[in-house]
């Protein structure tokens, strides 16, 4: 049986579904501001690279704790995008197809 070091797990859990909430938080605030724009690509792409970055940081920091830590950094991550997004697309109004 495989032993896990909880000291690892949690904090790599816990910084996965921050940079989860964070990411998809900036993807909304990105696109209601490009919509408001006449030219909304330079809005997109800073967007985009401002959360790829703060993505890309946290999980390096994490992956130096250990596989274990990144391991429920990605489960944390995939966790909490699958609840937000199930939460949004819950609240949307019917669509007409």
């Amino acid at each position: 049986m495989i032993a896990l070091d909880w000291t690892l797990v949690a904090p790599g859990f816990l910084a996965g579904a921050v940079a989860a909430a964070l990411f998809l938080g900036g993807l909304a605030l990105g696109i209601r501001f490009a919509l408001r724009r006449q030219s909304p690509a330079l809005v997109l792409f800073l967007s985009a690279a401002l959360r790829m970055a703060a993505l890309l940081g946290l999980g390096w920091w994490v992956a130096g704790l250990g596989l274990q830590a990144i391991a429920a950094f990605a489960i944390g991550f995939l966790l909490t995008r699958t609840i937000i997004v199930a939460v949004v697309r819950s609240s949307e109004a019917p669509r007409c197809n």
